[in-house]
């Protein structure tokens, strides 16, 4: 009996030590655009779709250290480009979990703006019992809605302790890993994690271009965009993740 009790002992403690948890690291994304279904209908999106390749996919940078992190463009699959040259490439995401507070940097419209506010809140449905195995780690799925009625489908791994994801999404308890919002046809899925090969120190609030408050650009853009349609709003949920 006393050698099966050890034995038990020695198995959990096998198992405890195995666990990782990590708190500082690189995440890799690919992010996936079906750029056809983005254009919507109607005579433009038909013309659009002649010249546009359907799916284009970029890859992003998450790196994360004392439960802050920095989101950033890293490269593009270069048979998938689209024609134009700028697709947000000098946008940046930090995010700072522990006064919850957010500093973005975006180019919208030829300029170039520092946003700063709280982190967006999303209410979310844990579903512990849906899983997906994610660059090695075990997740689990988290339904959210953002921007009121736009529905985020997430897995998120506890093995990570930063509450965090790409772009302004976070509020689950570990690291968002995928992301699936089918109204933007787009998903964003990491594709590995590493301990090193980036800079701490660089995981900064940004500090160029002109000081903006969120809501006042995110309505002057909707007024911008009222007649484009469904691409118009596409645009601002875009903008403002």
């Amino acid at each position: 009996m006393k050698k099966i009790f050890f034995l038990i002992t020695l198995f959990t403690a096998t198992l405890a030590n195995a666990q990782q948890f990590i708190g500082s690291g690189l995440i890799e994304y690919e992010v996936r655009r079906n750029n056809h279904k983005l254009f919507g209908d109607g005579i433009w999106a038909e013309m659009a779709k002649d010249r546009f390749p359907q799916f284009s996919t970029n890859y992003y940078h998450l790196s994360f250290t004392d439960n802050k992190a920095l989101y950033k463009y890293d490269h593009k699959d270069e048979r998938t480009k689209m024609p134009w040259g700028n697709e947000g490439e000098d946008n940046l995401w930090f995010s700072d979990y522990n006064s919850s507070i957010y500093t973005h940097q975006k180019f919208v419209f030829d300029n170039t703006y520092l946003l700063s506010d709280t982190l967006m809140k999303i209410d979310w449905k844990l579903s512990p019992n849906e899983t997906r195995e994610i660059a090695g780690f075990n997740c689990r799925k988290a339904t959210g809605i953002i921007f009121d009625s736009v529905y985020v489908f997430a897995f998120y791994t506890d093995e990570i302790t930063v509450s965090g994801g790409p772009m302004g999404i976070s509020g689950l308890p570990g690291m968002i890993l995928g992301i699936t919002i089918p109204r933007m046809f787009t998903s964003w899925v990491a594709t590995k994690v590493q301990l090193t090969g980036y800079d701490p120190k660089l995981i900064v609030a940004p500090t160029k271009g002109k000081k903006k408050v969120a809501a006042e650009l995110q309505e002057n853009v909707r007024k911008a965009t009222s007649d484009w349609g469904t691409w118009g709003q596409q645009q601002i949920w875009n903008i403002f993740l």
